[in-house]
């Protein structure tokens, strides 16, 4: 199936550089280049400030960042590319990159490379400096290269690559008065051209190269090196030639000299043996080459074994025996602390909001509002309310830092690098791990998060998955049916760790099924070879403690706990309606839990537990409240006292253990929540795959259910 043919936002087409607005004529564009995990963003961010915005770049759901900074009465405009390891176009991020640096008008590029591993960082410094002579080699993270006794001539590095080279510890902030004073030389319209350094190619591509370039120059008008643009003429690089097309308007193979140019430098080629594909191939490996010179020449490493810690902790953290079993019990521990430390601060929160309803209500009682308004707006939209912030922020709260923090740490990349060869065996790509891992704090996060991955194909894979992860707001209901019917009965200092060790084991059966789920969407509706890609294992780093709590819980908790409040406030309107509005005697609720209650008995639930799901699809947060409010009947939200109060209403209208384990299969395997439907369409721009997204988790948590409740009836347990 072709990449077009997915109704997803990342079509096989050029990308539309971001369109960059100057406040003023003087203003200078910058782009902001380098690999992954380089600390590119923390130099965004420490010469932005707070004066940024982010949004897509248009055509791509790949997350783009704008931010200013003034200096010398100049005002500079940072765009931050996404990281990438090199602009050979290969996925969007690359061709984002290259076309920007092409075509977005830039002045000038940084690239950000990691002095602790600076050979691999230099294949994109030679590639961008073919694009452009206007670049700044900004070596970053030099405290670790420090602490790791590594050791760069920087005098020597400038004087091999051409181009000025500036050291910066971004996190200390040092090196940037430099780096802005380089960066006003470099953008000046006196600066003296840059002579940068010129990648040699073997005899014959160099030869054809001396062909086509001089015919190309004249066409350029000084916009873009003709040296670089006949290389990829030559590698037959169509999404360039595109691009070349969209952004200059006109197509520079309709141009009869520089046709019949390509034709003879391709005709030596072939003399030589040599088609496109292996013309790219003596591309790559004359650049890897000379960035392997380079830093021989310049980076002296005291200590050769000067990676040897992080490489004993890979062995331990992704080792085949080992790998795995500490994934999932450091993921059992970050449940444990989650539901310890989310108990108090949880019942402290739901005090205080329902303390303040009491206040409502007097406010009302004081108003002579008549009841109704003041069902509907205290008992329903504020009660709703209230529910969903006390239950989900503390979680969220300690769930995100940590989860950020393990990022911060390194650890993420080497889950994906666990679980990569099952998902290649599901058909689908390794990145999903990642976007996984995101899922358990917000799908709808997870949902964004596949924007990662570069094939439409397995991007739809893992966005129609990823609801198989359960999200924050499932927790609490999955956690309260494990504490009140499997680990009540154990000692009070054990009952958190069996909890925690038993969410585990729900958790993994997720996992397994967006396996295998994966697994049925490659091979059907979505079929395809699975592709492959470059994981960078990042040295481990200290987190910044501090950064990481503060941007986790802006970035993170009060953005989705903000989407997930504006989704309930009229849900609440909505279940207080149906549990107060009475036809013939029973409530809209009852009415409907009647009708549902012959299906919910095949899936081993009642009727009432199959419509709190459904009326709780706006934040599933609130399924176990409503379940209490029609189970007693009592017109709106509430909870009770204790979690043995509520096994005790729950078992006098007829729960087994089989009722709980059904629950908690159908917690785990139903319908996204609505804000992640919403994420769903906005990602692929498609109701099809919203749809699809919708029945699948919803089809096999049903079909789950009905075996495991047919087979406990044939054992006559239930």
């Amino acid at each position: 199936m072709e990449a077009a043919s997915f109704a997803i936002t990342t079509e096989n087409q050029a990308p539309e550089p971001l369109k960059i607005h100057k406040e003023h004529p003087n203003d200078k564009i910058i782009a902001l280049a380098g690999n992954p995990n380089v600390g590119k963003s923390t130099v965004f961010n420490a010469l932005t400030g707070m004066k940024q915005h982010t949004g897509n770049w248009p055509g791509k759901t790949v997350a783009s960042a704008q931010g200013t900074t003034l200096y010398n009465g100049t005002n500079y405009i940072l765009v931050d590319l996404p990281g990438t390891y090199s602009l050979m176009a290969h996925s969007a991020e690359e061709e984002i990159a290259r076309d920007f640096i092409c075509f977005g008008g830039a002045d000038a590029a940084i690239v950000v490379c990691d002095a602790t591993c600076l050979e691999r960082n230099l294949n994109l410094v030679l590639q961008t400096i073919e694009i452009t002579n206007r670049v700044i080699v900004c070596v970053n993270l030099m405290d670790e290269a420090k602490k790791k006794k590594i050791w760069i001539d920087f005098r020597k590095l400038q004087n091999r690559l051409g181009v000025p080279v500036i050291s910066t510890e971004a996190r200390s902030r040092k090196g940037f008065h430099q780096l802005l004073d380089q960066l006003e030389k470099t953008c000046s319209t006196a600066a003296s051209p840059v002579t940068a350094i010129q990648t040699n190619y073997p005899g014959a591509v160099e030869d054809a190269l001396q062909i086509l370039a001089p015919v190309l120059s004249p066409h350029l008008e000084g916009k873009l090196n003709s040296r670089w643009l006949a290389i990829k003429l030559l590698e037959n690089d169509n999404e360039l030639i595109s691009s070349f097309h969209q952004h200059l308007g006109k197509n520079i193979l309709d141009l009869p000299d520089v046709a019949e140019a390509r034709s003879q430098a391709q005709e030596l080629l072939a003399a030589h043996g040599l088609s496109p594909e292996t013309v790219s191939d003596c591309i790559v490996s004359a650049l890897i080459m000379q960035a392997e010179a380079i830093a021989a020449e310049c980076v002296t490493f005291e200590k050769k074994e000067y990676n040897l810690r992080d490489r004993r902790l890979d062995r331990c953290l992704t080792g085949r025996w080992t790998g795995i079993p500490i994934m999932l019990l450091l993921l059992a521990f970050i449940f444990y602390l989650t539901m310890t430390g989310a108990n108090y601060p949880s019942a402290l929160l739901s005090d205080a909001l329902f303390w303040l309803q009491d206040r409502l209500t007097d406010f009302f009682h004081w108003a002579g509002a008549p009841e109704w308004l003041h069902g509907v707006l205290v008992l329903g939209v504020y009660r709703v309310l209230a529910w969903v912030v006390s239950v989900m922020l503390p979680p969220m709260a300690i769930f995100f830092p940590l989860f950020t923090l393990l990022e911060d740490l390194g650890y993420l990349p080497r889950v994906a690098f666990n679980l990569d060869h099952q998902f290649k065996k599901c058909g689908s790509c390794g990145k999903q791990a990642l976007t996984m891992c995101m899922g358990f704090g917000c799908n709808a996060v997870g949902v964004t998060g596949a924007r990662i991955i570069d094939s439409p194909r397995e991007r739809l894979i893992a966005i129609l998955t990823n609801n198989f992860v359960p999200c924050n707001g499932r927790f609490p209901t999955m956690i309260a049916i494990i504490s009140m019917f499997f680990v009540s009965a154990a000692a009070l200092p054990l009952q958190s760790m069996l909890s925690a060790l038993l969410l585990t084991g729900v958790i993994v059966l997720g996992v397994f099924m967006t396996f295998a789920v994966s697994r049925l969407l490659s091979g059907t509706l979505l079929k395809g070879v699975p592709s492959s890609f470059a994981l960078e294992l990042p040295p481990y780093r200290r987190p910044q403690v501090g950064k990481v709590i503060v941007r986790s819980i802006l970035d993170r908790t009060i953005f989705v706990l903000g989407r997930a409040a504006a989704i309930a406030a009229p849900a609440g309107l909505i279940i207080w309606i149906m549990a107060n509005v009475t036809v013939g005697g029973s409530t809209l609720l009852a009415h409907c839990a009647g009708f549902f209650d012959p299906f919910a008995r095949l899936l081993g639930m009642d009727g009432i537990i199959l419509m709190a799901f459904i009326l709780g699809f706006p934040a599933n947060e609130i399924v176990v409240p409503i379940m209490i409010m029609a189970y007693m009947a009592t017109g709106s939200i509430l909870e009770l006292e204790s979690l043995e109060e509520l096994k005790t209403l729950l078992v006098s209208n007829g729960w087994t253990w089989v009722t709980a384990v059904s629950t908690i299969l159908f917690s785990l395997m139903h319908w996204p929540c609505s804000t992640t439907c919403l994420t769903i369409y906005k990602e692929t721009k498609s109701f099809k795959w919203t749809a699809l997204s919708f029945l699948i988790p919803t089809g096999i948590g049903m079909i789950v259910c009905f075996v495991f409740t047919s087979v406990m009836r044939l054992f006559g347990l239930v």
